[in-house]
């Protein structure tokens, strides 16, 4: 049970460390007059992505209470954890303060093309899908980790049709100007 209860608490750090540079690039990008488009799927995503990590580590520490080991998914898990924070990382610096957890739309100042935007649209939420996998399989979260893929893969869906039709209004205007 304790390496499940570790593995959830590095998992929350990260995520806390995280909501902390969003929280200073949000006020660095509104200070430069970035704008929260409406029918963003924010709060849905703030409740559910905790949500599902915390099910996940209180579904695997039941199984270690029922004597279900999680270490024969472990390690594999935890490969598809640090690739998925690593390709996270890499999109994080690729947009350097342009980078949130809201969608803010910087009129006048093009797209990032550079890292691993390079090579696909989204990566974060890549990123996100295998850290949901990865956290999943180090937990031995038989149930509640492939709910999580689906409820939250749904949701981000929702949020990358709602983030690319706002960035392409923004850049179609600025095109315009």
């Amino acid at each position: 049970m304790t390496l499940v209860l570790f593995t959830l608490g590095v998992i929350l750090g990260l995520m806390l460390a995280e909501a902390r540079l969003s929280r200073r690039h949000e006020q660095q990008l509104r200070a430069h007059g970035a704008i929260a488009p409406r029918g963003d799927v924010y709060l849905a995503m703030a409740v559910l992505y905790p949500a599902a990590f915390i099910a996940m580590g209180i579904e695997g520490a039941r199984r270690v209470m029922w004597g279900q080991s999680p270490e024969a998914w472990f390690v594999s898990g935890l490969l598809l954890f640090a690739a998925s924070k690593a390709l996270k990382y890499w999109a994080i610096r690729a947009l350097g303060v342009r980078w949130s957890f809201r969608v803010l739309v910087l009129r006048g100042v093009p797209l990032v093309t550079t890292g691993p935007y390079r090579y696909v649209a989204h990566p974060n939420y890549v990123a996100v899908v295998g850290e949901l996998a990865g956290a999943a399989m180090m937990m031995n979260a038989r149930l509640s980790g492939p709910i999580a893929l689906v409820v939250f893969g749904v949701t981000m869906w929702v949020r990358i049709r709602f983030e690319t039709r706002a960035l392409r209004e923004a850049y179609q205007e600025s095109d315009r100007s």
